[in-house]
């Protein structure tokens, strides 16, 4: 079991130490599972009279809480983006392969860097190039041409197409697919012929993409997904989406092709995007919601309609089913009002 010194500890968090430094620290919990060697954090003042009974080892805080501490404590500013730090520091979670499985296809071709892992019944097709310490689990399949940049992981079952490009750092879940054709069709007398897709997909540095999310390639132009993007399971980027450095996409969202989105945005789980359109850069759409035009100012916008009970629900359906009328109604009074 990993474990290290909360003196340590404190020292790589930048943290103010109080109490007894000499403890071990083997985990991270939750204030109200943590056991004895495990160490947990507060980040609301409700939760204080938790710390009576909380069995951590010690407990991650701000200086406001300290007086509550019943134990010993690291004193930080922000304690949750502590607790992702020390979480980090104390991962015990498995690469997704050890060194190259015999199982392995790897094409003579491929160029691999330093200290590369390929897991078993991985394929490696001609022209990739893998950078130093990259893992590509179980299962994965690497297409021809493609480049991924130094220290990025795939989890099992991945499939990259080929002529892809990935950055450094990266970290793809399994099931995912990236390069993909886009969905391209002309209309010929109710027949659709496929158009190939011949661009690509750029993904920059230290990205992270959650498992079975499909980014498409792009048709003639690239998809490209800036540094620092962070996006969930399940998600579809289609062809030509550009998503701007430090954008975060939650689960279920859907990007319809062409769309631009700039940098720093959070899009909300299940929402749809249409394309064809920018949305600039520190946008928030709330979850569920409907983009059916280019967003141009930074701020919080929301479509979704929030769960009602049933019976209230049938009357606010009423009601938007009914709102042409209405609003022909109050238009007609208007128009009697200002005439008399």
């Amino acid at each position: 079991m990993h474990s290290i010194r909360l003196a340590d500890l404190a020292q790589r968090l930048d943290a103010e130490l109080h109490g007894d430094g000499d403890i071990a620290i083997t985990g991270v919990a939750s204030m109200q599972s943590a056991a004895d060697g495990q160490i947990t954090f507060i980040v609301n003042p409700r939760y204080r009279e938790l710390l009576a009974t909380c069995s951590a080892a010690a407990v991650v805080m701000t200086e406001a809480d300290l007086p509550w501490a019943h134990g010993p404590a690291l004193v930080v500013k922000n304690p949750y983006l502590t607790y992702a730090r020390l979480a980090q520091i104390l991962d015990t979670t498995p690469q997704p392969a050890q060194n190259i499985a015999p199982s392995a296809v790897i094409d003579a071709q491929a160029r691999l860097g330093a200290n590369v892992a390929i897991g078993a019944n991985a394929v490696i097709e001609s022209g990739v190039e893998l950078g130093d310490g990259v893992v590509i689990g179980p299962g994965c399949f690497i297409g021809k041409n493609t480049r991924i940049g130094a220290g990025t992981r795939l989890w099992a079952n991945v499939s990259i197409y080929h002529d892809i490009a990935i950055g450094e750092r990266c970290l793809i879940q399994s099931g995912t697919v990236i390069g993909a054709d886009g969905f391209g069709y002309a209309n010929d007398r109710g027949v659709w012929v496929k158009i190939p897709q011949l661009g690509r997909v750029l993904i920059g540095n230290d990205v992270e993409i959650g498992a079975c999310t499909t980014i498409d390639r792009g048709a003639l132009d690239d998809t490209q997904i800036g540094n620092g993007v962070i996006i969930d399971n399940q998600c579809q980027i289609a062809h030509n989406v550009v998503i701007g450095d430090g954008t975060a996409v939650a689960g279920g969202v859907i990007m319809a092709g062409s769309l631009k989105i700039g940098r720093y945005c959070m899009i909300g789980g299940a929402s749809v995007i249409n394309g064809h359109m920018e949305i600039c850069d520190k946008v928030t759409v709330t979850g569920m919601g409907m983009v059916m035009r280019p967003i141009t100012e930074p701020g919080v916008y929301s479509s979704g309609i929030p769960l009602q009970p049933n019976k209230a629900w049938r009357k606010t359906a009423a009601l938007v089913m009914n709102i042409d009328d209405m609003s022909k109604r109050l238009k007609a009074l208007e128009r009697k009002a200002s005439q008399d």
